[in-house]
């Protein structure tokens, strides 16, 4: 008679763990509400930038992620322009981040937090002498990158980065915000935090709240201009760093600093510092001798971190943090995955050649097609797709699941368009400079499944099989099958 209650009480805690995860879930759903037919769309496009911000020394532009191939994607993009001698002040976001360097050079930090600050000066260098007088602390910070065009980086959420522009042109970044991650605890809302000046809003559109709800922007003061709210004192939440809002004496006790250097941090002496500074003066910073060359430096960079992990077997967040890769230089032809020597080639990264991302859930791949080549139609198996281009042009289509074509297009320079997963994507150069891009997958080892090719699907499936189907011959299904030899970047059999 014992039994019934015996396993009456390990099914009531079942009932109750089921219960709190359902009620989890449920806050969860109330929290951020799933939307019905999300990604059920009738047209993509491929989009300029919607908003710009102008700073002191280069712009911010960022893509309007309300729009519905972004919503679908779940995710957030900006183009970062630094003029030389600019600097993006220190500042972090709440999703993890892989940003793409377009062209230029410079230097940046990725600051990670309980790491030693590696890069010291020692008390007999003539360095020590010649600018550090007066101070009674050397000069310690963590590792500086240089970084260049070609480079992609990894940011995981909440790391503080800076950029400095010690070139002799622009410097032009594209980053990509996995805003629906789950290493994202907040809401869909894409949100950078400043540690410095008095940024403006880089995701909305003046006048324009960051809720979701049009009622409440209307109640917050729709229509009122960025600049009014400005200086009228209204939304000063949206720009100012985050050191603004503590209390400028707690502040300055937290720091051990007197109140007018608090008042500085705070923001408070000059309010019209905008996110991207001009130097003054020279910019120093500790680094090894330079080398000759961009891939010289990478490639010393590189061999000095896989050094640092030798004899570590986790990967991503479980390495140690302050050892780990963040920099790969996909620009390199040398390293080409995917290369038909008529056609052009692909570099493809992925959490096997930087284990960091395995954790945040993204890859990248880059490509360069040659005028008239052809990127084999495919979709992506478990990814949503974000192409930039880098540069030329190129004719695009997509096909969703009813086989309609929901984007037939040229797509060019500054440009970015995305294809929906499982959606079936082709792309061919039309461009005398070829077809050059950028593209960030949503997931760590992003797997595609071509459609023309040495291994496309096609080619495994029954010569039976595609006779039946497609109501051809058994000669037209070999031809269909083994016509093409290359594996995924294709030559043209026609100049058209």
């Amino acid at each position: 008679m014992a039994k019934p209650l015996q396993l009456a009480i390990p099914l009531c805690l079942v009932l109750l763990h089921v219960l709190s995860q359902y009620g989890c879930l449920a806050a969860d759903l109330q929290f951020e509400p799933i939307k019905q037919n999300q990604c059920q769309i009738d047209q993509l496009q491929a989009r300029e930038p919607d908003i710009q911000i102008e700073c002191e020394a280069g712009r911010i532009e960022s893509w309007d992620h309300y729009q519905n191939d972004f919503q679908c994607a779940g995710v957030a993009a900006q183009r970062i322009t630094i003029e030389p001698n600019g600097l993006h002040l220190p500042s972090y976001t709440h999703s993890p981040q892989l940003m793409y360097i377009v062209k230029g050079w410079g230097v940046m930090m990725t600051a990670l937090p309980g790491c030693p600050e590696t890069f010291e000066l020692s008390q007999g260098s003539e360095q020590v002498q010649e600018e550090r007088q007066g101070f009674d602390d050397l000069e310690r910070h963590q590792k500086v990158r240089f970084i260049g065009e070609g480079d992609i980086i990894a940011i995981p959420p909440g790391i503080v980065h800076w950029v400095h522009n010690n070139g002799n042109s622009s410097l032009v970044a594209v980053s990509l915000l996995d805003i629906c991650n789950d290493l994202n605890q907040l809401d869909r809302n894409p949100r950078r935090f400043y540690l410095a000046g008095n940024p403006e809003d880089e995701f909305n559109r003046q006048g324009e709240d960051i809720s979701q709800e049009d009622e409440f922007n209307q109640q917050e003061g729709e229509g009122i201009s960025y600049e009014q709210r400005r200086h009228s004192g209204q939304g000063s939440n949206y720009n100012n760093n985050i050191f603004a809002g503590f209390d400028t004496s707690l502040l300055a006790d937290a720091l051990n600093v007197d109140i007018e250097t608090a008042m500085k941090v705070h923001g408070q002496i000059d309010q019209q510092r905008s996110q991207i500074v001009r130097v003054e003066g020279k910019f120093g910073f500790l680094h090894p001798p330079i080398k000759s060359s961009h891939w010289q430096r990478t490639q010393q960079e590189q061999k000095d971190e896989q050094q640092g992990l030798q004899g570590r077997h986790d990967n991503g967040l479980g390495e140690s943090l302050c050892n780990i890769a963040l920099k790969q230089y996909l620009g390199d032809p040398r390293r080409a995955d995917i290369y038909t020597p008529q056609a052009g080639r692909i570099n493809i990264l992925n959490s096997n050649d930087m284990p960091i991302l395995k954790q945040m859930s993204l890859s990248a791949e880059t490509g360069f097609l040659y005028n008239n080549s052809i990127y084999s139609p495919h979709w992506n198996l478990l990814a949503h797709e974000i192409f930039y281009v880098i540069r030329g042009s190129a004719r695009v289509q997509v096909v969703n699941d009813n086989g309609e074509t929901i984007f037939d297009d040229e797509v060019r320079q500054g440009q970015l368009f995305i294809v929906p997963q499982n959606h079936a994507v082709l792309q061919k150069a039309i461009d005398n400079q070829g077809f050059q891009y950028i593209a960030f997958k949503r997931q760590d080892n992003a797997i595609i499944n071509t459609m023309a090719g040495w291994t496309s699907v096609l080619r495994a499936l029954p010569d039976d099989v595609l006779v039946n189907a497609y109501q051809i011959s058994q000669e037209e299904a070999r031809m269909l099958k083994y016509n093409r030899q290359e594996t995924l970047v294709l030559s043209s059999s026609s100049s058209s």
